[in-house]
């Protein structure tokens, strides 16, 4: 499936699991998949939750810093892609 590049991975705590992003392109949503890329790292799920200032939210915009659950490590300067479905 296509792929377009949305943001980067700005930080990463491992005891939460939870991966604090940064948009430049958007928005993410709750529910979309997502690929997470780096040197080292290379996952892909299903962006479930979604944190600004410690507050659950249904999407994020361009500009914004989120806190992601991720289900694997990530690391600062990975960068992130939406999965864009194949409408084909």
């Amino acid at each position: 499936m296509p792929e377009v590049e949305i943001g980067r991975v700005e930080k990463y705590y491992s005891k939460l699991g939870v991966a604090v992003i940064e948009l430049s392109e958007g928005p993410l949503c709750q529910g979309d998949t997502i690929h997470i890329k780096g040197y080292t790292t290379d996952f892909e799920q299903v962006a479930e939750s979604l944190e600004i200032e410690h507050q659950r939210v249904d999407r994020v915009e361009p500009g914004q810093r989120a806190g992601l659950k991720v289900i694997a490590r990530a690391r600062p300067s990975d960068r992130i892609y939406k999965v864009v479905p194949d409408t084909g």
